[in-house]
Formats: C-alpha cells, structure tokens, sequence
C-alpha cells in the first residue's frame, strides 16, 4: 500500500511539474535585434521595455539590441534615450544597457548596409548570437521596400544554420493592389517561414484566450453556431483622438487602421472551426477559411452595410474635445469612425450577423466581444413579465479589466417570482497573480522562437485587403456623418443594428 501511495505521488508530482514547464515560455536562442526605426516613438514606448520585460525575465540572454536610424546618436546617446523610457531598477537596467547598440544612416544608402553588415558582424562575436537575426520594421511604410531591397543585395537576410527573420508593422499596404507589391518584394528576398506581420491585437492575453475558451470547454461548442446565437458584436472604442499620429492617420482612416488588421482578426478566432492541432499554419488555414466566406459588399447599397463617421467637438469626462478638422487644420473626409455589419456564409454562421463598431473619441475606452444568444423558445413567465428579458450572452472583455462574463436570467432572493439578470464574471487581476504581459512582449518572444501562431500569414492579409478594398474605393466619392466627442457614434451606426430588431450593448453603467 505504501508502495502504491508513492506512486501515486510521483504521477501528480510530473503531473504538475509537467504543467508548470507548460506555462513557462521556453527561452530562445542566441539572437541579434535589429530595429529600423529605432528613434522612433514606437521603439521606446513599446519595442524596448518589451525586450527589457524578457531580458529581466531571463527570456533574453545571450542578444544584442541595435538600433538603426536616420538620428544621429552615438551608441551612448541611445542609450541615454532608452534610459529615460526605462522606469526600472537600476542594477538590472545598467546590465541591459550593455546589450544596446545604435547605427545612423539613409535606408536608400548602400553605405548603411556595408557598415551595418559590419557592425552586425562585430556584435554577432561580442554576444555569441550564432549570427541568429530578427530585424524589425518600426518606420514609416514608404521606406519597407528600399530596406527589404538593400538587406537582399547586401546578403544580411540569407539563413544557412542560423536564422533571419523580420518582423513588419501595419500598415502593410493600404490598398489590396500595394500590400501585394510589398508582399512580392518580401517574397523575392525571403521565404513565408521568415516574414512575421505583425498585429499586436493578437498578443494581448483575452484575445489569445478566445481559443482556450472555445477549443479546452466543451460546453461551448455545441451552442456555438446559428441555432443558438443570434448575433454577435465587436467594439473597439477610443477616448483620444488622433493626437501625435495625424500625418499618418490622416492617410489611413480607421477602416484600415483598425478593420481590415485587428478586428478582422478578432472576428476570425471567433468564427473559426475547430484546427486539427495549434499548428501555426492550421490554425491560420481556419482563419482564411472564415475571410473567404465573408459575404462581399454590394457597393451600390453599401449604406446598408457600413457606416462611416468623423467626430465634432463634445466633451469626455467633462474635458472640452476639439473636432477631427480643428485638429488636423483642414476640411477632410477621413473616418474616425467605422460600424459593419458582415455575413458569414457557411454553415455554422448562416443567418448570423456580425454587427462591428470602432471608433475614435467615444464615451468609454473599451474592446468588447459579444456573443449574443436567443431567446428561449417559449417564455413561461411572459404572463408575470411583459417586458423582454435581456438576452443571455458570453461577453469577452479585451480591455480595459480584461476578463469575460456570461449574462443569464435567476430568480431575485424574495418574491416568488422575481427575475433579475446576474452577471457572472472573471476578472484576470482578479484570479491571477501575474504581472501583466504587453502585447508586443508576447508577439517578440513568438517571432524569436520562431513562432507565426500570433501573426498574419500572407493569404490572410491578402484575402483581408480584397474586403475593405471596394469600401475604400466608394467612400473616395461618397460623404460620411458626423457625430460629438464622448457620444457612441452617428446615429446612423444605431440604425444599421436596430432595423433588425436588434440594439448595440450598453456600457452606460460599466
């Protein structure tokens, strides 16, 4: 019997050990980064602390980070700048700081690239990286090809035992026709394995919890399909404006800078079938599965599907807010707001809508999923209630509080026959002592590791483009609505969901 306990022990003891090296990332090897754009407010906002978060976390050990820019600092004066963006414990920054390099230069140069090829080289000895690379893509979009192009004439993107990867910000493109011109130039250069697109939606932890949700609970499968929902909604709302991004906002408009990348990519881990395994590429054949099925637009009664918005004057939280126009100094046409409603022909979606809003300036800061259920078939309590309970529903919270809740009907403790609606809800911070993980954390790690689950495989950008397209080009002849600061939108984006006996979410009271 003793023999047996002991057993017994040790099966729960690998058990859990087993579970314990499953939640811990494993540590990728040796690399050099290489950030393009280094000078930039995305490199010291987001890029460096994220790698400062692995380094700490010893997820970073033998590296170098060498920044490359138009700026012209010495390898000290980047650090200097990467000290002020670090609000951490001095010991453990100054180890960091060792690893950190900077190089000035034109990206149209040849001398760039022969002094960075050399610098690389340098590093590669310094650091003991194997001549591992990941070079990332913080600037503007118009200097991608000149980059792509000049690492392939100077031979710094070839693998043989070592690998060379390159991380790209959105937007790639801005139109269906320029994303495959950039995508052809990657492709003459590199192979699919070594492009990672990056989305950082897709790092953030609820998002990615969406397919633990549905693939690790059987009670959601057999009801996650049209006989039991009735429609499902996606916001993404903003209280900013466009701030310090108006000469790159105003080229891009919401519809690309937040449908065609990240909701779409929300909408696809809701709407997929089940992969056969978490395979990167499995799980990407699903999504573009989903995208394809998408109902294309008829852009002759395109008003009947998408609503287009631009926000005037009004105040948030009692904060007088200026209009789009007084902001960027001039009459414009772009959307700072966008509400879709999409079809997905297939069969588990068939007559489901999804309804879309995101918007810039609105109420509340919040991303929401909402999965919006029936009605039972047959109230018995409709003689006692004759006003419509409201409807069960399975609410994924991405930010802010990042969590989920499910919406049910129970009786109140008193009456009878007293219904109220109970709320059942988890909160991360409220479960899990963890330190939270910025989503650019996540997604560096990933590409390191030689991960693309997190990332956007070129057909699904494309099949994306090919949605959005045929708006943009409408709108380029057509007016859009207006709607006040700190309001939900134009009213118009209330009419595409109520003329179908339907109504968007209050967040009144959240």
């Amino acid at each position: 019997m003793k023999n047996l306990e002991g057993d017994i022990m040790g099966i729960i003891e690998n058990k859990i050990g087993s579970v314990v090296e499953l939640c811990d990332d494993p540590t990728p090897e040796p690399a050099g980064i290489i950030i393009f754009g280094a000078s930039g407010d995305l490199s010291f906002r987001k890029l460096i602390p994220s790698m400062y978060k692995l380094f700490k976390n010893r997820k970073l050990i033998d590296f170098y980070i060498l920044g490359v820019g138009r700026s012209n600092f010495s390898d000290d004066d980047f650090r200097n700048k990467v000290l002020e963006s670090l609000d951490f414990k001095q010991d453990v920054v100054k180890k960091f700081i060792e690893h950190i390099y900077f190089l000035s230069g034109d990206y149209d140069q040849d001398e760039l690239y022969i002094n960075l090829k050399e610098k690389i080289n340098i590093l590669n000895k310094k650091h003991n990286t194997k001549n591992n690379k990941l070079f990332y893509f913080a600037t503007p979009p118009n200097v991608y090809i000149p980059i792509i192009r000049h690492l392939g004439k100077f031979d710094l993107n070839n693998e043989d035992e070592n690998f060379s990867r390159m991380v790209i910000e959105k937007p790639f493109g801005n139109n269906l026709e320029s994303a495959k011109k950039l995508d052809c130039e990657l492709h003459k250069y590199l192979n699919e394995k070594q492009i990672y697109r990056i989305d950082h939606y897709l790092g953030k932890e609820t998002v990615q919890n969406i397919l633990m949700m549905r693939f690790a609970n059987i009670v959601f499968e057999p009801i996650w399909n049209y006989k039991y929902i009735d429609h499902v909604q996606i916001t993404v709302s903003e209280e900013l404006g466009v701030e310090n991004r108006i000469g790159y906002f105003e080229n891009t408009g919401l519809l690309r800078d937040m449908v065609q990348n990240h909701i779409l990519q929300l909408l696809t881990l809701i709407a997929i079938e089940p992969p056969a395994s978490l395979d990167a590429n499995m799980i990407h054949d699903e999504k573009m599965k989903v995208l394809k099925s998408i109902r294309r637009f008829n852009v002759d009664n395109l008003d009947e599907f998408v609503v287009r918005g631009q926000y005037t004057d009004g105040y948030i939280n009692n904060e007088f807010k200026k209009s789009y126009i007084e902001e960027v100094g001039k009459n414009s046409k772009t959307e700072t707001f966008v509400a879709l409603k999409l079809l997905i022909d297939n069969w588990r979606w068939s007559g489901v809508p999804f309804y879309i809003r995101t918007g810039k300036r609105l109420k509340k800061k919040l991303s929401e999923v909402s999965i919006v259920f029936k009605d039972v078939p047959h109230s018995i309590f409709s003689d006692f209630y004759p006003v419509k309970f409201e409807p069960n529903a399975l609410v994924i919270r991405i930010q802010p509080d990042e969590g989920f809740k499910l919406i049910l009907q129970a009786k109140q403790p008193g009456s009878k026959i007293c219904i109220n609606t109970l709320n059942m809800e988890f909160k991360y911070r409220n479960f899990f002592d963890y330190e939270p993980q910025d989503a650019y954390e996540r997604l560096i790690l990933d590409a390191l590791l030689g991960d693309q689950t997190l990332y956007v495989r070129n057909d699904i950008m494309e099949e994306s483009w090919k949605l959005v397209t045929p708006i943009l080009e409408r709108w380029e002849n057509s007016d859009l609505y207006y709607y006040p600061s700190g309001s939900w939108g134009p009213k118009e984006s209330d009419r595409l969901i109520e003329k179908d006996g339907r109504r968007w979410r209050n967040y009144e009271n959240i």
